[in-house]
C-alpha cells in the first residue's frame, strides 16, 4: 500500500474525529469534539487559501491518506506562531542556590515556573497515526512530512520551533503529574482539565494558577517522577525529535508534566538538508530514499520515494511516487533523505 501526506479539508472531519476517540487522553490537539475538530479545519481552511505574506497566528493541518483506498490513517499540525490567541504557558524547571554561614552549607532546590517563554515560537504538534498502521516508517512520514511543509513555506513560519510530547498518563486515563501540582487548585481532573482546555484554550490557568514557583522537593513521588519524562507510546518521538535537532532545554507541559523540546528552525536536519529541484525524468534504477514534496499550501503532497539528484542540481524520482505526488518532468519537488 501507499500513502501520502494532504492538506485536511473539511470532509476530513469525522475520520480525524475517529482518531481522535483512539488517542487515550492528554492529546490537546486532537480533541474527541466534532465541534472543536470542525473548528481546528475551517481555520486551517483560512491558513491554507491565505496568500503569502508576513507570519500570522494560524495552524496548518495534514492527513495521511492511502492512496489506494482514500482511507485517512493519520494526521499532524503545524502552528506557525503560539502564545498570540491566549498565552502560552509553560512550566520552567530552574535551580535556586541558598547558602548559610553560620551553618556553612549550600542548599539547591530545583523549582517549576510558570513562564511564557515560548509565545511567538512555531510548533509541530497533533501527531497520530492510526494503531493499525504504526508500521513500515509511517510515523517518520507524518513527523518529517512537518518540516518539509515549513521549508517550502518558510515564511510563514518563526525562527524557534517547539514540540510537546505527551507526559505520563495512568492506567486510570489520569496525571500524576497534574494531581500533584494543579489539581490540588483547579478541583477537577485532568481529563476534565485536558478535556477543557482543548475546546476552550489553557487561559483558565492564567486566571487560577499560583503565580509563585513550585518546590519540587515538595511534591510526592509519583509528580516528581513524571517530570520531562514522555509517555512510553512518545519515547519513539521523542528520539526522532532528538534526531532532527531538537533539545529539551527545562521546559513542561503545564497539564501532565512532558517534555517540550525546541530547535532553531534553520537549523532543524530535515529544513536544514532538504532540496528544491525541477523534475528531469519520472523513472529511476537505483535511487537514494526519500521524502519527496511539491504544491504549494492546500495542494501540498508528500511521500516516500526514491530519488537521483544530477551535477546541475536536477531530480529524477521513481515512477510510483511521481504517480502518488501527480508529477511530471519540468514540475518542482522538494525532497530530503529518508
Amino acid at each position: 500500500m501507499s500513502f501520502r501526506l494532504r492538506a485536511a479539508t473539511a470532509a476530513d472531519l469525522e475520520p480525524l474525529y475517529q482518531m481522535a476517540k483512539l488517542t487515550g487522553g492528554g492529546f490537546t490537539n486532537l480533541p474527541p469534539d466534532r465541534k472543536a475538530l470542525s473548528a481546528k479545519l475551517e481555520r486551517a481552511q483560512t491558513a491554507f487559501t491565505r496568500p503569502d505574506g508576513e507570519m500570522a497566528d494560524e495552524v496548518f493541518v495534514l492527513v495521511l491518506e492511502n492512496v489506494e483506498t482514500r482511507e485517512v490513517r493519520g494526521t499532524c499540525q503545524l502552528f506557525t506562531q503560539v502564545g498570540q490567541l491566549w498565552p502560552f504557558y509553560s512550566y520552567r524547571l530552574t535551580t535556586l542556590t541558598q547558602h548559610s554561614q553560620e551553618l556553612d552549607r549550600t542548599v539547591r532546590a530545583e523549582l517549576l515556573s510558570l513562564v511564557t517563554d515560548l509565545e511567538g515560537s512555531s510548533e509541530v504538534g497533533g501527531l497520530f497515526l492510526h494503531p493499525n498502521e504504526r508500521a513500515g516508517g509511517l510515523g517518520m512520514l507524518l513527523a518529517r512530512s512537518r518540516y518539509l511543509f515549513i521549508a517550502m513555506h518558510r515564511k510563514r513560519f518563526a525562527d524557534r520551533i517547539l514540540a510537546e510530547l505527551r507526559g505520563i498518563i495512568d492506567e486510570r486515563g489520569g496525571s500524576p503529574f497534574w494531581d500533584g501540582v494543579a489539581g490540588r487548585f483547579f478541583g477537577m481532573s485532568f481529563q476534565e482539565a485536558d478535556y477543557f482546555n482543548a475546546i476552550n484554550g489553557n487561559q483558565f490557568i492564567a486566571d487560577l494558577m499560583p503565580k509563585h514557583p513550585v518546590y519540587i522537593a515538595m511534591l510526592d513521588d509519583d509528580a516528581r517522577n513524571a517530570i520531562g519524562v514522555p509517555h512510553p507510546t512518545g519515547r519513539a518521538a521523542m528520539r526522532m525529535l532528538e534526531a532532527e535537532g531538537f533539545n529539551f532545554e527545562g521546559y513542561v507541559d503545564i497539564f501532565d508534566g512532558g517534555p517540550t523540546m525546541t530547535a532553531r528552525t534553520d537549523k532543524v536536519e530535515s529544513v536544514r538538508n532538504s532540496k528544491c529541484c525541477t523534475v528531469v525524468a519520472t523513472e529511476v534504477d537505483m535511487g537514494e530514499r526519500a521524502l519527496i514534496a511539491t504544491g504549494h499550501l492546500s495542494t501540498f503532497r508528500c511521500c516516500y520515494g526514491a530519488r537521483s539528484i544530477d551535477a546541475d542540481g536536477n531530480i529524477s524520482i521513481d515512477s510510483r511516487a511521481a504517480d502518488i505526488l501527480d508529477v511530471t518532468p519540468g514540475d518542482e519537488v522538494w525532497s530530503v533523505a529518508r
